[in-house]
Formats: structure tokens, sequence, C-alpha cells
């Protein structure tokens, strides 16, 4: 099984002390929207470092919010590989990934999923922090319109 990779932002008081302010539902979105650009930026180089051979590796390559484990003051998103038979469409179904990613007795790795966030973790979190700089700023200029 792939181990997953946290990326945790810890010491922005400012930050935390005006997302509080904003309420719980605007913080929620807001932190949502932030994350889920960080997410993209490593999404969009794991599709780019993938081996394209058929394509259908770089297709499977996916983001997902989980709710389960996001509330007001975090949130989760994966980036991982469609992968198993609950996928109907054969063309998204990348049950190979694994042996790609860390290889096998014949055949050596090709890892994408790992390189992928290591290049691109900085941006990531420049992303978050340009995203939620805009809606903070949204909110505040919403704010005093009132």
């Amino acid at each position: 099984m792939a181990e997953a990779l946290d990326m945790k932002v810890e010491g922005l008081k400012e930050l935390a002390d005006k997302l509080r302010g904003m309420g719980p539902d605007l913080s929620r979105n807001a932190l949502r929207a932030a994350v889920r650009a960080g997410a993209s930026a490593v999404r969009a180089e794991a599709i780019n470092m993938a081996p394209q051979d058929t394509g259908r590796l770089r297709r499977a390559i996916y983001l997902k919010h989980i709710r389960e484990k996001s509330g007001a003051h975090q949130q989760t998103f994966y980036v991982s590989v469609r992968a198993g038979k609950r996928y109907r469409k054969r063309e998204l179904d990348a049950y190979y990934w694994r042996f790609v990613e860390f290889g096998t007795a014949k055949m050596a790795a090709r890892p994408f999923m790992r390189p992928a966030f290591e290049a691109r973790k900085g941006d990531a979190l420049e992303a978050i922090k340009a995203r939620l700089a805009a809606r903070i700023k949204t909110y505040e200029r919403k704010g005093s319109k009132r």
C-alpha cells in the first residue's frame, strides 16, 4: 500500500485569527479552495511525470476532497490513481500504477507520484497562500461594504 504524504503548515497565527473571524462556513470554503489549488499543482506534476505508454495512467490520476478528514480549520485532499474493479470505465482503471511507481522483481521502478510531490510542494504552498490571501481580501472587501 502506498504511504500518505502529509503537508502541514503551522505557525500562521494571524491567518488563523482571520479565518476564525470569517465564520466557520466562509473559513472552511476559503481553506478548501486554497488546499485544492495546492493539490492541483501536485496532480499536474504527477500527470507530467507519469510514463505515457497508452495514456491510461495519466488519465487515472485524480484529486479528491476527503470530507471525513476535513473541518472548519483543516481540509484534506488526496492525489492518487484510480485502480481496481470499482471503476466501470476500463480506460480509467490503472491498477498497475503501483508496479510502475515501486517496481517489481522483473521491472525497475519509475516513480512519478512521490517525485511530483517533492518537486511541487513549494509551488503547492505558494498556491495555497495566494488563494487564501485572495479569499481573505474578497471577504474583507465585502465586509467593508456592509
